[in-house]
């Protein structure tokens, strides 16, 4: 794209229509989320989850956006699952432009009443399948000689500790973060950029009880707004910029980079 066309229509930049995601956990919060984000925008979506049902409903939601979608029911659980992923999509739509990852899980749990099992299953889920699927479709993309864009879902606990029993979520944001600056670093010359985006406590299913009118809830809230410059909770919308931004050519020249979507939270 020259600079004169960039200059004149700068949303040019972060137009992807027609261009190929995968989304995994797109049953879950962030990921159905991110499906609908890139649907709006006019991609070509693969959509990965375990959960049949949840997965139809994130598909309907795209579809009823102009979305055009296929839905591929498994989870990045080992290599030939990740590479199955990638090879369905290949097939249905022909290449693979951008990868969001957004599958993972949390376990909450003091070090001392956690089992070791439960720590592994954590890193494996945040870590492992991340490193996986960035694997999986960045061949396909170093294949494809293009460039392309892949966006790995970290978190503010990725840079700082917390005291409510978080040892394997943040040990392994952190090592999503090491994942991201070390396949930026890697892939720089390819044209594939690789970032992550790392918010605080957004509006979802699973913090919803956190933005209702109860005393625990405002108590909860008081302790932490009291750290976010902005002074209010996350809502989806706030993730939509930062998405789209990274999935698109308007972050070519940044790779490696960690987006806090956080309202200032890691700032102070």
């Amino acid at each position: 794209m020259s600079e004169d066309a960039v200059l004149k229509n700068p949303a040019l930049l972060f137009d992807i229509r027609g261009k190929v995601a995968i989304v995994t956990g797109a049953s879950g919060a962030f990921g159905a989320l991110a499906a609908r984000i890139l649907a709006g925008a006019g991609a070509k979506l693969a959509l990965v989850a375990g959960n049949a049902a949840a997965l139809a409903e994130t598909a309907q939601a795209c579809k009823a956006l102009g979305g055009e979608t296929h839905c591929i029911n498994a989870r990045p659980s080992d290599e030939a699952a990740c590479e199955a992923i990638v090879e369905e999509t290949v097939r249905r739509f022909g290449r693979v432009d951008i990868l969001v990852v957004a599958s993972g899980k949390n376990e909450v749990a003091k070090i001392v009443d956690m089992e070791p099992a439960r720590f592994l299953d954590v890193m494996d889920a945040n870590v492992t399948q991340s490193w996986l699927m960035a694997r999986a479709a960045g061949k396909r993309m170093l294949e494809q000689g293009e460039g392309g864009k892949i966006v790995l879902m970290s978190s503010a606990r990725g840079l700082l500790g917390h005291p409510a029993g978080y040892t394997a979520y943040c040990a392994s944001k952190a090592a999503v973060d090491g994942i991201t600056k070390a396949l930026g670093c890697e892939w720089g010359p390819t044209g594939i950029t690789v970032n992550a985006i790392a918010p605080t406590v957004f509006r979802s299913p699973l913090t919803a009880w956190m933005f209702e009118d109860t005393d625990r809830a405002k108590e909860v809230r008081t302790g932490f707004l009291a750290r976010v410059p902005k002074g209010r909770l996350g809502e989806p919308e706030d993730l939509a910029g930062p998405l789209l931004f990274l999935a698109s050519k308007a972050s070519d020249f940044y790779t490696g980079h960690i987006l806090y979507a956080d309202g200032g939270y890691t700032a102070g």
